[in-house]
């Protein structure tokens, strides 16, 4: 079949909420700083009538993974669950205005649309109280072979090993890329995912994935050690090939006995992390797209998160195309 896209995610369709925040606020809520915790929808009503004003942005990590391919001039496809509601609207024009085809049919009648609740310090460590809503019933019917069989690349995102349902599309969605001969590339999304999920996301790995993303906390958790250097030894055995962000350290890129050690890209000052790992993801994954030898697709996946963590909010402000060309990339 012919190759359509770049890149075609599966992921949790999310609105985030973005709100600077303190320290205090942080603990009079109980929350961790830079943690991600699930929420019900009682929870999300009161944090949100006392969280500081802010601003809502359609968010998800594949998703906002996507936007930053498109921002590359990638072509890139998406699927997650919204409710038939605002919240969903939004999310549907705003993915569809950047040029990602997104076509899965909305929930009717079922939990609202998900939303993330971001407190911002003034560090820029953001802390995640998510509620998953209508995400959670991405089901198999809405997985779209068409879409899996022309992309180049299918990139599944870590949290959807929590509800059932969305964990069986994403089998399928595994399945039909795995027959497709197209390549899968996983994030492990958050170290809490991690802890719940530890010997099933191995063993996925081991079978299925052949690109893998995840932040040195996430990779270390994976393999329950405190060593950086530990850890990726025990990955060269398992995944093909693996990218793992370090923040102000940069990341490192492994592929088998290749390690390729990528600067961070510095900004003048950060404002907010959300999206850091998400738009690295969309460096990487645009450049293997297009054939780039790694240590470039590192150095893409760079740019794209030093340019979000620069500004509020999860997706690209600026042209990332413009900022790759700009650094001779």
């Amino acid at each position: 079949m012919t190759e359509l896209y770049d890149v075609a995610a599966i992921g949790n369709a999310i609105v985030d909420v973005i709100s600077p925040s303190s320290e205090d606020f942080l603990a009079e809520e109980g929350l961790v700083k830079g943690s991600m915790a699930l929420i019900d929808d009682a929870q999300a009503v009161s944090l949100y009538g006392r969280m500081t004003a802010g601003i809502e942005a359609s968010g998800g990590s594949a998703a906002n993974t996507v936007a930053g391919v498109a921002s590359l001039g990638g072509r890139a496809a998406y699927l997650g669950k919204v409710a038939d509601d605002q919240l969903g609207q939004v999310f549907v024009h705003d993915i569809n205005a950047i040029g990602v085809k997104f076509d899965v049919a909305p929930l009717a009648g079922g939990p609202a649309t998900a939303r993330c609740l971001i407190n911002v310090t003034p560090d820029g460590q953001r802390t995640m109280s998510t509620y998953l809503g209508a995400s959670i019933h991405l089901t198999p019917e809405d997985i779209d072979a068409a879409v899996i069989e022309s992309a180049k690349i299918i990139y599944l995102e870590g949290y959807l090993f929590d509800p059932s349902d969305a964990r069986r599309a994403f089998a399928k969605a595994a399945g039909i890329a795995r027959a497709s001969e197209r390549l899968i590339a996983l994030t492990l999304s958050d170290s809490f995912v991690v802890h719940r999920h530890r010997e099933a996301l191995l063993g996925f790995i081991d079978s299925e994935v052949d690109i893998l993303l995840a932040n040195e906390a996430e990779l270390t958790a994976l393999f329950e050690t405190s060593s950086f250097d530990t850890a990726v030894r025990s990955l060269r055995g398992r995944a093909k090939l693996a990218a793992v962000t370090r923040g102000e350290r940069g990341s490192t890129v492994i592929a088998g006995d290749q390690i390729h050690d990528i600067a961070a890209v510095p900004v003048e000052k950060v404002v907010d992390t959300t999206g850091a790992g998400d738009q690295y993801a969309a460096g990487f994954l645009f450049g293997l797209a297009k054939g780039r030898p790694l240590d470039m697709c590192g150095r893409l996946g760079s740019i794209a998160a030093a340019e979000v963590i620069s500004h509020y909010g999860p997706r690209p402000q600026v042209s990332l195309q413009d900022l790759a060309l700009k650094a001779g990339l």
